[in-house]
């Protein structure tokens, strides 16, 4: 079930500033860009926008997840690290608390994905029609009922993560899509964007961002 949209009103962070580029932590319950429809208007895009008029979109964060977010300044800054996302050079390492004890304590799901037409915004595994999409994990941790794993994808389809770790057996706790019963009785969606590393857009230096999950 998709909850109403009661965006946070977190001030915003802001990792990194240059001539060319931001990086800046996006809230959990915020969306990258608007959605559709007057009451999806407030987004971290448009929020940045009032302080950084020029900025300009690279990539996007689910609404429930949280976490490091590059964007540009400039046209060329854009294409730039758009081509660093389309070509898979950028590095995303992403931190998630997930249902069960996840076994073995580092692996690969390889699972194609596609959407799941009658139950948008769903998607699903499918091997006739579905994108390739893989994600390497490793466990940082077991609780009693979960696991603390990061997730590196090598892909960025839409609910990657959330797929992949509910294929596996092993929902994202917290998700208000995908988990069920108790493992969704959570007060957010335990996905983090742990940390980014790209290529700065303008002198190619290799750049690393990184904040700490809050959960």
């Amino acid at each position: 079930m998709i909850t109403p949209y009661d965006p946070p009103q977190d001030p915003l962070e802001i990792l990194h500033e240059d001539a060319d580029m931001l990086a800046v932590v996006k809230p959990a319950g915020l969306l990258s860009v608007p959605g559709r429809g007057e009451d999806l208007t407030d987004c971290l895009i448009a929020r940045l926008a009032v302080v950084f008029p020029n900025v300009l979109l690279v990539h996007r964060l689910d609404r429930d997840t949280s976490g490091v977010m590059v964007f540009a300044l400039t046209p060329h800054a854009q294409r730039s690290l758009s081509m660093e996302f389309e070509t898979r050079r950028a590095r995303k390492t992403y931190l998630a608390r997930v249902r069960g004890k996840l076994e073995p304590r580092e692996g690969t799901v390889d699972l194609p994905l596609t959407v799941d037409w009658p139950n948008r915004p769903r998607q699903m595994v499918c091997h006739d029609t579905g994108r390739p999409a893989v994600t390497d994990w490793r466990v940082v941790s077991y609780d009693e009922h979960e696991t603390r794993v990061r997730l590196m994808p090598r892909t960025g389809r839409s609910h990657q993560l959330r797929v992949h770790m509910l294929a596996l057996g092993h929902v994202i706790l917290g998700d208000p899509i995908y988990a069920k019963g108790a493992a969704g009785d959570y007060p957010r969606l335990m996905l983090h964007s742990e940390e980014l590393r790209i290529n700065h857009p303008e002198n190619g230096r290799g750049m690393r961002f990184r904040t700490t999950a809050p959960f």
